[in-house]
């Protein structure tokens, strides 16, 4: 996956549950389908919140990954 791919970034370090989920979830219904998103937080609860997420409106969940400290990546294509 090519990071020129990524069409929007946000950066949701320092929220907590719930709102990187929400946070993204009100970002996914402004943009066009197949949209890249990537986004990073410093959240544990998002990597059960943002999957859930996913799954629950049909966004594509491309990627989680922990990063350095506590940091969580994500890259979530708009369904």
């Amino acid at each position: 996956m090519a990071a020129d791919e990524i069409s929007e970034r946000m950066d949701l370090r320092g929220y907590r549950c719930p709102l990187p989920a929400l946070k993204l979830r009100a970002r996914m219904k402004k943009i066009a389908a197949g949209t890249l998103v990537e986004v990073l937080t410093d959240d544990p609860l998002a990597g059960i919140d943002i999957p859930a997420l996913c799954n629950e409106v049909g966004h594509a969940l491309v990627l989680q990954e922990s990063g350095a400290g506590d940091e969580i990546r994500f890259l979530v294509r708009r369904g």
